[in-house]
């Protein structure tokens, strides 16, 4: 295959080749970052293989060394976003356990908004590329979701039984409140704009605990 000269891969977020994790090789990262780029920009059924593989300086054939599909190029992007946004939710989660409620879901709203404006163009495409999904793959995208959710459920309802939040909603209507301010941002989202992602991460975290009716500092 010939080695045609490399472009740079623009995705307007953080996400680089390391984002993707050592189960893919250096090729195969460098095509989900243009991937991404692709998807982004194009949405999935306008993206041709050619256009992926440009973005690394491939021809079109190399695709099919590491995917066998154009469908799981997708899949692997999905799967190890939202994979990514678990691990930022749940890997240190030990440090906040013993915290009060609000705390907890504070700061578990803190991180979801933080990776969500980090990577919103990888995230977007989770969000908005999903028809190009297969059955199979979209059922295990909605179980990761779930579990994504479960995070929020667990440590809202905690702060319920605790008698510490003051709300009478549904808890599933609050959890998709709470998710939705962090996925949202996804459409408008950019790096370079006047809203640093901690600083938006802080003001949606205190939007949260108000709109739970969040005792805080008792």
């Amino acid at each position: 295959m010939a080695r045609q000269q490399t472009r740079p891969v623009v995705t307007y977020d953080e996400t680089s080749d390391e984002f993707w994790g050592d189960e893919y090789p250096p090729v195969a990262r460098g095509l989900l970052t243009s991937a991404v780029s692709c998807f982004a920009s194009k949405g999935f059924n306008a993206t041709t293989t050619r256009d992926i593989t440009a973005g690394v300086g491939l021809s079109p054939g190399a695709l099919y060394v590491h995917f066998p599909s154009k469908e799981e190029v997708l899949h692997a992007i999905v799967r190890v976003g939202h994979q990514r946004v678990l691990e930022a939710m749940t890997v240190p989660a030990a440090g906040i356990t013993n915290h009060d409620p609000a705390s907890v879901v504070a700061e578990l709203v803190r991180r979801f908004v933080i990776w969500h404006a980090r990577y919103h163009t990888v995230a977007r495409v989770g969000q908005y590329e999903l028809s190009g999904l297969n059955t199979e793959h979209y059922e295990l995208l909605k179980a990761q979701r779930q579990t994504i959710s479960s995070v929020f459920r667990a440590a809202v309802t905690a702060g319920i039984d605790a008698g510490d939040f003051d709300v009478e909603e549904d808890v599933t209507r609050l959890v998709r409140a709470i998710m939705s301010l962090g996925v949202d941002l996804v459409r408008w989202y950019r790096l370079e704009g006047t809203d640093k992602p901690d600083e938006l991460a802080d003001s949606y975290a205190g939007l949260v605990q108000r709109m739970l009716g969040a005792r805080v500092g008792d």
